[in-house]
């Protein structure tokens, strides 16, 4: 995927238009500099009206237009919804939903993942598309389905649920020891005993209350598996006949339902759909951007979607102020991107996506306010040429993400309901861009030795051979930060028969004696302690707010750097540090407001010499990306407040051909993006680097 330029466009529906909308709409996408186009998402009801009957003139036409144009084009299969004939002759392609309810045709992502009818329809579909336009010329990638996501219930699903199984764990005995079976009469003595979790079995109170927690665990990994087995029929399909064509999808940054991390080996590239709920998620979209950039190892991925000013599907739906999508698609290009794409390239005259937001609206006109600012990044991007694609983005600091804690904590029966796994992790993210340190977000079972820090709030589940990683990782001079409710159970969401954290008891020097758990507005300050109290910090020293979740930790060998200050364990500990070797395990007992994470997290970064050159500067979020011949800064500002920073270093300035010096002041005005391409540094690795992030220097404490 190197290709020579970042690739600009987006989805483009054109046979919703006739043929004179389709001809204005190339004159729009030259004036905008939108070169690649995302054709047939949801075309498959379109091109095939019944089992054997196929019509692709509309998409000839489309194609070869777009193609002697010199359009790119990444090619949808369109089996992210079937066609209405598909659902009435084979009722088997529909789901069941988690309330046991048969649906029939509507919306989309509507069909079952196991159902036979629908492979057997979706991938004659594809082959049919992959032999017609094998040759086309243009097509620079194949786009299978849509936004995976939902989960079915029906009989064909509980019968590869019973086959994924016996394929798990072999025995009987061994599924009834995983789940605990002896609990509450459920031991199973035949595998066709197992029926589906859902609100007629295990779950009251909707998907999050569950009576066998290891049940519902194992559905969802099989509801990801189930997903991925379906792309795959359709990728082997491509990958047959489209051999050097790279096959991808699109995913939805960090989305609950689906573990991305199983679907990162099935996949030539990464890509995803940014909608954030808000115009202050600036932490929220970088997480999710540095989440998938590690699903392929740190790869560049594409940005597959983005909205050019407003969405359509919440209750609210605000439009991005002028400036905001600039910014947004460069804070994309700074995490790794190298596609910045929209939906949607025209705006819907009709059906639920009509107020969608678009390139082009309903007026067709090229003077909008959305389209200038389009055509105005259009050309900053093509400007930049061979600059930036393909480069990496080195990082000291590594986040562990596990979508086997977010499940298993969130539907644990205790110590509460109210914890949300993302929003913690969210909350720990934010302190490490704001303190501008490079961070990869990486699943659990990475290698941590490149990395000088690893933070892992909520590492409920403990897998393999993590426990043992993370002491060599410690001992061998590395620092280690984690959080409340985390060591608890195995991966078959099982408690530890120990002392709570469990396997990571010995590294962080404490022994858990008890969890608190109160309604979120009932606090406990928690204040450092001794010369701790002293210690500048970008935050708010303390005391800080702690709520929802409160270990009662015991020091075992560990030191004491907050305590809580009220309830029956008032002066015990709320944060500890331990020394291990050459390395320190922090532990966070609660869950501390923002300022508290900020000041634990920049007391972890300083203790492992983990520093930016540009600080702690409110709004202010600094990244790069290196190749062998150069490195990239990325300087954005988020704040409404003029930020002025000095340059660590000489270079030149990509968006305004200026050059910069040294220390020269860097001024940026709210939502104002600064490049700066200056020389490669030496050693500067091309992959994930502990040792290379940007202007990162040793401090001691």
């Amino acid at each position: 995927m190197n290709e020579a330029k970042i690739r600009y466009g987006g989805d483009y529906n054109p046979e919703q238009w006739p043929v004179e909308v389709r001809e204005e709409d190339l004159r729009l996408f030259d004036k905008a500099s939108i070169e690649t186009l995302t054709v047939g998402v949801f075309s498959w009801g379109l091109l095939q009206r019944d089992e054997t009957t196929y019509d692709f003139s509309e998409l000839d036409d489309v194609l070869h237009r777009l193609r002697d144009a010199g359009k790119q084009v990444v090619l949808a299969t369109g089996t992210g919804a079937h066609p209405a004939w598909l659902a009435r002759k084979y009722p088997d392609v529909t789901r069941v939903d988690f309330e046991g309810r048969k649906h029939v045709y509507g919306q989309r992502h509507n069909a079952c993942p196991n159902s036979p009818s629908f492979h057997r329809f979706a991938t004659a579909y594809v082959e049919q598309l992959a032999q017609r336009y094998a040759h086309l010329g243009n097509v620079v990638a194949w786009h299978v389905g849509n936004e995976y996501g939902g989960a079915c219930y029906c009989e064909n699903c509980a019968a590869a649920f019973r086959v994924w199984l016996q394929r798990r764990y072999g025995t009987l005995e061994r599924l009834n020891d995983a789940w605990n079976t002896t609990f509450w009469s459920h031991t199973m003595h035949a595998w066709d005993d197992v029926v589906p979790p859902n609100a007629l079995s295990e779950h009251w109170r909707g998907p999050n209350h569950t009576a066998f927690q290891g049940i519902t665990l194992d559905y969802l990994r099989f509801t990801t598996d189930s997903m991925i087995s379906s792309y795959l029929q359709e990728k082997e399909v491509l990958n047959r006949i489209t051999p050097g064509i790279p096959v991808t999808t699109n995913f939805m940054g960090a989305y609950r339902p689906l573990d991305y991390h199983r679907w990162a080996p099935h996949l030539d590239f990464a890509s995803w759909d940014n909608y954030p709920p808000d115009a202050k998620s600036q932490d929220r979209m970088a997480l999710a951007h540095d989440l998938v950039r590690g699903l392929k190892g740190g790869a560049p991925f594409w940005l597959m979607e983005q909205t050019p000013s407003t969405t359509a599907s919440r209750d609210v739906n605000p439009v991005k102020r002028p400036g905001v999508m600039r910014l947004w698609s460069w804070q994309a290009v700074a995490h790794g991107a190298d596609a910045v794409l929209f939906f949607q390239m025209r705006q819907s005259r009709g059906a639920c996506e009509k107020y969608h937001g678009a390139v082009i609206d309903h007026s067709g006109r090229d003077d909008t306010r959305v389209f200038a600012e389009v055509a105005a990044l259009g050309a900053e991007l093509a400007a930049l040429r061979e600059e930036v694609v393909g480069a990496r983005t080195p990082a000291r600091v590594a986040v562990l993400f596990d979508w086997d804690s977010w499940w298993a904590v969130e539907i644990s029966d205790g110590p509460s309901r109210l914890v949300n796994y993302l929003e913690v992790v969210r909350r720990y993210y934010a302190a490490l861009q704001a303190a501008n340190v490079g961070v990869d977000v990486v699943p659990v079972d990475t290698d941590l030795d490149g990395y000088d820090v690893v933070v892992a709030p909520l590492l409920h589940v403990v897998k393999g051979d993590l426990a043992e990683r993370v002491e060599r990782f410690v001992a061998s001079g590395g620092t280690f930060l984690t959080t409340w409710l985390s060591g608890r159970v195995d991966e078959d969401d099982n408690a530890f028969l120990a002392d709570v954290p469990g396997p990571l008891s010995d590294v962080l020097g404490i022994r858990v004696t008890e969890t608190d758990a109160l309604p979120a507005e009932d606090v406990n300050p928690v204040r450092p302690v001794g010369g701790w109290a002293d210690v500048p910090a970008p935050a708010e020293s303390g005391p800080w707010a702690g709520n929802l979740v409160f270990d009662v930790v015991e020091p075992r060998g560990a030191e004491v750097v907050a305590e809580y200050t009220a309830d029956f364990y008032a002066g015990t500990p709320a944060v500890t540090r331990h020394g291990v070797g050459e390395g320190r395990a922090w532990y966070v007992a609660t869950s501390l407001e923002p300022a508290g994470v900020e000041w634990v997290v920049d007391r972890a970064l300083a203790g492992a010499g983990v520093r930016s050159p540009y600080g702690w500067v409110r709004g202010l979020e600094v990244t790069e990306r290196v190749r062998d011949d150069a490195r990239y800064l990325f300087l954005l500002n988020h704040g409404e407040e003029e930020v002025v920073v000095a340059a660590d270093r000489a270079g030149r300035s990509l968006l305004d051909g200026r050059d910069v010096a040294a220390g020269q002041d860097l001024r940026l005005a709210p939502r104002d993006v600064v490049v700066l391409r200056t020389p490669a540094l030496s050693g500067t690795a091309s992959g994930k680097s502990g040792h290379t992030g940007a202007g990162a220097e040793r401090e001691g404490e």
